[in-house]
């Protein structure tokens, strides 16, 4: 299975709900830091979608909690 970078999206906006920003900094939470790096990533590459499995475990679990959630 692949996740596109709208799903991405979407899973980093469902963990900025639960885990917003802190700090005066305003500093990402490490959920979000997370997947933003996978984002990232995946804007460098030019990358419309990626495997799941190729994920590290962090990333994967966090994508797997919010596809649970969201149905």
């Amino acid at each position: 299975m692949d996740i596109t970078l709208p799903e991405l999206e979407q899973a980093i906006n469902y963990w900025r709900t639960l885990r917003p920003s802190s700090g005066e900094e305003r500093a990402l939470s490490p959920e979000v830091n997370t997947l933003a790096t996978v984002y990232a990533m995946m804007i460098f590459q030019q990358a419309r979608t990626l495997p799941l499995d190729s994920l590290d475990q962090a990333a994967r679990q966090l994508i797997d909690a919010w596809l649970q959630r969201s149905g």
